[in-house]
């Protein structure tokens, strides 16, 4: 057995009543002699990730245009590049901490502001975690496990999706495996400064996407504190400091935010209250696990239908990462992972505390089981491409176990061709050497036979996935299955024969207990035996990683040459799962839990299809007072509406329909009960027109917003922080987002917002974007109201207009 592929060593045996010594790391790891092929492979693997997530990138465009918005605001003002403000003039923040976009601006403010300087920067992060998770792995299990993982992660359909989109996860998803890897360091020696490390890095992750940084801590503490080659309470006080890292970290800008006057920041996005901190136990913390998210359009636990989350929450329950929203985003080896993360602690047993075989298997399947359940569970706002970060776990996984599985096969050929053979001829074998291979070719076997199940239970699994887009190269599903239950059987034939001859091999005559050509037992048969063990097996090893990756791969290569926007993207072709697909395609309704939506000018709902963006397929309630206005908003006032929205088997909303409190819109909003339908696409995929993408203005509307737009501090207000996005994008101006993302935040109010326009500050409103949320302020509506009974409309691009300069006063 090559010394790079041996076994983590156990700690030194220290006196009686002593701790043991730390666990020496391996030669190899501290010289870097890794086999002549180790950095090849590496430099490879590396090269291959950078084409698949740099190759065509710029085709999406702004991909999430609300972080693309905020991302240029930080690249005009520091103000909005430290508080991670929508817009330069820092009316709001967006609803996350801004950790990745400062990344992002600082990209922009080097490299000019255009789809590729917003996005190179998350495939590089996706390059960069790759690496890094090889690193890890291979630092106790070889450089074979560590290019698995990170081949694994490489080819996930959703780490694909996410390190070509500039949402936060790829710069969360990095930390954590750096983390990882402190982690792994900091267990080796009982490093203080490693496990200090671990915790800035998952406090800098709370940075970038809050609370869900921190479904890690418990598993790399507990891992510590259980493997850590030294005493318990020097253990304690060291993960007492790694918290204080943490809580220093992500704290610092926390308490400048939370002491920050209010009159001198933005407001804080997805609050109802101006505050961080209840943006991070509410809408962006707890909230996400209960479904008590107040503001919000998906939460809400109440919602009948749902799983116990609206429409962006879907069912929960313990497969929910099998089903057909989140399975084709990356549970291809979802399965394998668990079945290997079992095998490896089996192999394990009963080791020592300080064991690193079982440290790594505890640390890399706590991370997914722990990651998992809570998504699985999460009652509030969920969406498929969250579970990116369960990708390096499931990679770390595969790679360690089957580095495993493959070692103990090898055991048997290993541990014969050790044993001392006699130099006479004529002299007894010896004794005890049978007793010894016995145990270990069992071992071998039931190691060999759960590779092979594992092989055949990936390749059923594949087949299952690509089942849900039968039309969509329906050639590989069949021979992904075919080629890979052939693969496992021909794994476990081999088994069972190296086993039978092995054993004659060992009962036989002493003179031929080893063959010296082949070093495998040599009884009746044992050369076959070492056929197959020689040619046979790794030639179906390689072939079984490649049938099992193949389905992922095929899905990732999809997802890299598909344009990607919107706000909830998807991985793989369309059917595959998710909301977002290409285009960011909304779910249907789901049996009215979900009011209508508009869908631009003279938008359907059969199909989604409209020329802004599309609904849900919503059904209206014979239209009534709510077509043509914003349902459900109180605060007095109507709103002229545009062409209903007409139903997938229902009401149609009438034209020029007025709705109290309405927001002057494009398109008519279906009535309040509706919401059953097909999965809707916009042409540019907003499947609502404004809440999830960002509206293309054209050049007549683009020119019209520039014209004297030194005057003003916005250009326009609209609501909706998506709305807004895709007319500051365009104007390179700022564009006030009214209620933030979901339209619910009370920013600005009514009050303000009257004195922004009597001080000139704001030059037009502009109509659409509006829809109903779980609650939260109604400033947005009063806001529309106050305009739409104050100054007088146009049209410019089937977009309703209105110019507040007449408001201006002194």
């Amino acid at each position: 057995m090559n010394r790079t592929e041996s076994l983590p060593t156990a700690p030194t045996a220290g006196p009686p009543g002593t701790e043991p010594a730390p666990a020496p790391v391996p030669e190899e790891t501290r010289t870097g002699r890794d086999p002549r092929w180790a950095r090849p492979a590496l430099a490879g693997l590396l090269v291959a990730t950078a084409l698949l997530y740099l190759w065509g990138l710029g085709a999406s465009g702004w991909a999430n245009a609300f972080y693309s918005a905020a991302v240029q605001a930080g690249s005009q003002s520091w103000t909005a590049f430290f508080y991670g403000s929508s817009d330069a003039a820092n009316s709001i923040t967006v609803d996350k901490t801004p950790a990745s976009l400062w990344l992002t601006a600082l990209s922009v403010r080097i490299f000019g502001l255009s789809g590729w300087s917003i996005l190179v920067p998350q495939a590089l992060l996706g390059v960069a975690s790759v690496g890094v998770l090889y690193a890890t792995v291979r630092r106790w299990y070889g450089p074979a496990a560590g290019l698995l993982a990170g081949a694994v992660l490489a080819l996930t359909p959703v780490a694909t999706l996410m390190f070509r989109f500039n949402n936060p996860d790829a710069l969360l998803v990095f930390l954590l495996v750096a983390a990882a890897y402190a982690t792994v360091r900091a267990v080796e020696t009982a490093s203080t400064r490693w496990i200090v490390l671990t915790g800035v890095l998952v406090g800098f992750g709370f940075l970038t996407k809050m609370l869900q940084a921190f479904l890690v801590i418990p598993v790399f503490a507990g891992v510590y504190l259980l493997a850590a080659p030294t005493g318990l309470g020097r253990r304690i006080r060291q993960l007492l400091l790694a918290g204080l890292a943490v809580v220093v970290s992500a704290g610092w800008w926390v308490a400048i935010v939370e002491l920050a006057p209010a009159s001198a920041r933005p407001y804080i996005g997805g609050s109802q209250n101006n505050s961080i901190l209840e943006l991070t136990l509410g809408y962006n913390g707890l909230g996400r696990i209960t479904g008590d998210e107040v503001g919000s359009v998906g939460g809400g636990g109440g919602r009948p239908g749902g799983g116990g989350g609206g429409p962006f929450s879907g069912q929960t329950g313990l497969l929910r990462m099998f089903d057909t929203e989140v399975g084709g985003q990356i549970s291809w080896l979802l399965p394998a992972a668990l079945i290997l993360l079992v095998a490896g602690l089996w192999l394990a047993g009963r080791a020592p505390r300080t064991d690193r075989t079982r440290a790594g298997l505890l640390l890399w399947g706590g991370w997914l089981l722990v990651t998992g359940l809570i998504f699985s569970f999460m009652s509030g706002i969920f969406h498929a491409y969250y579970t990116v970060a369960l990708a390096p776990a499931v990679g770390a996984l595969a790679g360690i176990g089957v580095t495993l599985l493959w070692r103990a096969c090898s055991a048997p050929v290993e541990a014969v061709a050790a044993a001392p053979v006699p130099a006479v001829a004529d002299a007894p074998v010896v004794a005890g050497a049978s007793v010894v291979a016995a145990p270990v070719r069992r071992r071998a076997l039931v190691a060999t036979l759960v590779l092979a199940g594992t092989l055949a239970v990936t390749a059923w699994w594949s087949w299952h996935l690509l089942g849900r887009t039968a039309d969509w190269h329906p050639w590989l599903r069949s021979t992904i299955l075919a080629v890979g239950l052939t693969t496992a059987a021909l794994l476990a034939t081999s088994a069972v024969i190296k086993e039978f001859a092995s054993g004659n091999g060992v009962q036989s005559d002493a003179n031929s207990l080893v063959n010296s050509e082949t070093g495998v037992a040599a009884g009746p048969g044992a050369g076959f035996a070492g056929r197959v063990v020689r040619w046979v097996v790794p030639v179906v090893s390689v072939a079984g990683i490649a049938v099992a990756l193949a389905g992922p791969a095929a899905y990732a290569m999809q997802t890299a040459a598909t344009p990607h926007s919107g706000s909830i993207p998807s991985a793989g072709p369309t059917g595959a799962g998710g909301f977002g697909g290409p285009g960011g395609r909304m779910p249907g309704g789901g049996n009215g839990q979900f009011p209508g939506f508009p869908g631009g000018p003279n938008g359907t709902g059969s199909d989604g299809t409209g020329s802004d963006g599309s609904g849900p397929g919503g059904t209206g309630q014979d239209g009534g007072a709510n077509a043509g206005g914003f349902p459900g908003f109180p605060g007095g006032g109507s709103a002229p509406g545009a062409s209903g929205g007409t139903g997938q088997d229902g009401g149609t909303g009438q034209d020029g329909g007025t709705a109290p409190g309405g927001i002057p819109g494009q398109g008519g909003f279906p009535g309040q009960d509706g919401g059953t339908g097909q999965e809707g696409r916009g042409q540019r995929g907003g499947g609502m027109g404004g809440l999830l993408d960002a509206r293309e203005p054209s050049a007549e509307m683009t020119a019209l917003l520039t014209a004297d737009a030194d005057d003003y501090t916005w250009v326009a207000a609209t609501i909706g922080s998506n709305n807004a996005s895709g007319y500051q994008l365009a104007t390179g101006r700022p564009v006030m987002p009214i209620g933030g993302f979901n339209g619910s935040d009370p920013s600005p109010t009514l009050a303000q917002f009257q004195r922004y326009v009597a001080d000139g500050r704001i030059h037009y409103f502009l109509g659409g974007g509006g829809f109903r949320a779980d609650g939260g302020s109604n400033a947005s509506a009063e806001i529309a109201a106050w305009v739409t009974e104050t100054f007088t409309a146009t049209t410019v691009d089937g977009v309703t207009v209105y110019d507040l300069s007449s408001g201006k006063q002194g």
